[in-house]
């Protein structure tokens, strides 16, 4: 059996003398879509920022496809095939949509179908249209369009929302939603972080709840409509 595309085992991470993560454990498989769910300050955003290099772990393993790269730089991480859809967006806002797709194109998958600007505005025909814009000129919802293209354009062997659909109008989380299905049926690998645990369960294979830095519950869509009390417990505010 082939090494899962994303394995994180016993992650332990935090701030300074505040530790956030007490043990996070979850795997992604190749072509597959995971979740993690869980109410504000559980520790999500925390355990991406780890995953990706940006914090160092004070314990537990990262593995992309069987290799360790806990406590790598983040440029490393992503040369091993994560790309990133931050929490805010964060594109760069004095550079045209275009040049923000081309900034991070770069090619992890030698023989694959490989994202360019082209495929990425076909994915999002509203980026074609504001194809000479500033990033910072366009709306939350096309520079939520523009992160995840600039994502793809790392070529990724694993794509990783934060906060996928965050502050956003109802017809453009739809969109991205939809683009995300689309990307999914492309065999696209995929970890996503939202609140909408409706459109979760729509879209994904498996799910992760975290609750105080760990994994309370994990398991297929059928197994969490099952649990009638999983959202009750773990997700209500």
């Amino acid at each position: 059996m082939s090494a899962p595309m994303l394995s994180v085992e016993d992650l332990t991470s935090g701030y300074g003398d505040s530790q956030v993560l007490f043990g996070m454990s979850f795997a992604v498989a190749a072509g597959e879509v995971v979740t993690l769910m869980g109410r504000n300050g559980m520790g999500k955003t925390t355990t991406v920022a780890t995953v990706m290099g940006l914090l160092r772990p004070t314990g537990g393993a990262v593995r992309v496809e069987g290799e360790a790269v806990q406590g790598q730089p983040p440029y490393r991480i992503a040369q091993r095939g994560l790309g990133l859809v931050p929490e805010g967006r964060q594109v760069f806002p004095t550079l045209t949509v275009e040049e923000n797709l081309v900034a991070t194109a770069a090619n992890r998958r030698p023989g694959a179908a490989r994202w360019t600007v082209d495929s990425v505005v076909e994915l999002f025909p509203r980026l074609g249209e504001r194809r000479r814009h500033l990033g910072g000129q366009l709306s939350g919802g096309e520079q939520q369009m523009l992160a995840i293209g600039r994502a793809l354009m790392t070529n990724p062997k694993l794509l990783i929302l934060d906060e996928a659909t965050e502050g956003l109008a109802p017809i453009i989380r739809e969109e991205i939603w939809g683009c995300l299905g689309r990307l999914k049926d492309e065999g696209e690998a995929i970890l996503v972080i939202d609140k909408n645990v409706s459109a979760l369960l729509g879209l994904a294979d498996r799910h992760y709840v975290v609750e105080k830095g760990r994994v309370v519950w994990q398991g297929d869509t059928a197994s969490f409509r099952a649990d009638a009390g999983v959202i009750e417990r773990y997700l209500h505010v």
